[in-house]
């Protein structure tokens, strides 16, 4: 996910005073925003669509990487017994 600089990292007064314009540009560019309290970085504001995209990939990859730690440690059933499951 790419981000600029100049345009997706705004103060929390932007959010505060023209909320509408932060969330037209979220839905225009799909990048996330990030907003920032005293200078820092607090917190990110995302597409939902984009960001439930991003959780279903982040579940498939919990997934996978416990099914891969299964299967090094042998925990896997035969091809025959995981095709004749009911």
């Amino acid at each position: 996910m790419s981000i600029s600089i100049t345009e997706d990292i705004r103060p929390i007064s932007d959010l505060k005073k023209k909320p509408s314009e932060i969330f037209k540009q979220i839905h225009r560019t799909g990048r996330p925003i990030i907003v920032t309290a005293n200078g820092k970085p607090d917190a990110v504001l995302l597409d939902v669509e984009i960001f439930e995209r991003k959780l279903k990939a982040l579940n498939l990859g919990v997934l996978l990487a416990e099914a891969e730690t299964e299967a090094k440690m042998g925990a896997y059933p035969t091809s025959s017994r995981f095709f004749n499951r009911a």
